[in-house]
C-alpha cells in the first residue's frame, strides 16, 4: 500500500515542484498561512528532491513526518540540507525556498513536540485524512527542520 501511494503523489507533483521562487528567505516566517511546503532534499548526486508536505511550526523551527521507509530520510541521513517553500497541494512552489538542516526526531519529547506543532496546524482535516488512509497504522518518522 505504501509503495502505491508514493507512486502516486510522484504522478500527481506538479511539474514546477523543483523551481526555486524568488531570493531565498531566511527562517521560516514566510511559510506561516500555508497548508503545505515543498521539502527539497538532495540525493548523493547533488540533484535535488522535492516532496510537498504537511508541516507545523513551532519555537522558529519546522516540523513535519513522513512514513519511516520513506526515501527522503534516507537522503536526509546522507545528507542533512534541505530546503523549504511554501506550495500548493501538489507541489506548485508559492514562494521563495529558506535552507535548512533535517533531522529525524528519536526521543518521545522531541516527537510529541513535533506532532502538537503538526496538529496545531490541521486539526480535523488532518484526523480525517489519517482516518480514512489508515495512517495510524503505518509506521511513521518525525523530521524536524532548523533554519541555516
Amino acid at each position: 500500500m505504501a509503495s502505491l501511494l508514493s507512486k502516486l503523489y510522484d504522478r500527481a507533483r506538479h511539474r514546477q515542484a523543483g523551481e526555486a521562487q524568488g531570493e531565498p528567505a531566511r527562517g521560516f516566517d514566510h511559510l506561516r498561512g500555508h497548508k503545505y511546503c515543498l521539502l527539497i532534499s538532495y540525493k548523493r548526486s547533488g540533484e535535488t528532491v522535492p516532496t510537498p508536505v504537511w508541516f507545523g511550526l513551532a519555537d522558529g523551527r519546522l516540523y513535519t513526518r513522513s512514513e519511516s521507509s520513506a526515501w527522503k530520510l534516507r537522503r536526509i541521513a546522507n545528507d542533512p540540507r534541505v530546503m523549504v517553500a511554501p506550495c500548493s497541494l501538489r507541489g506548485k512552489p508559492l514562494g521563495p525556498p529558506a535552507e535548512g538542516r533535517a533531522r529525524a526526531l528519536e526521543n518521545r519529547l522531541e516527537r510529541e513536540r513535533a506532532e502538537a506543532a503538526i496538529r496545531s496546524s490541521y486539526g480535523l482535516g488532518r484526523r480525517v485524512y489519517k482516518a480514512l488512509l489508515g495512517a495510524a497504522s503505518v509506521e511513521t518518522t518525525y523530521i524536524e527542520v532548523t533554519p541555516t
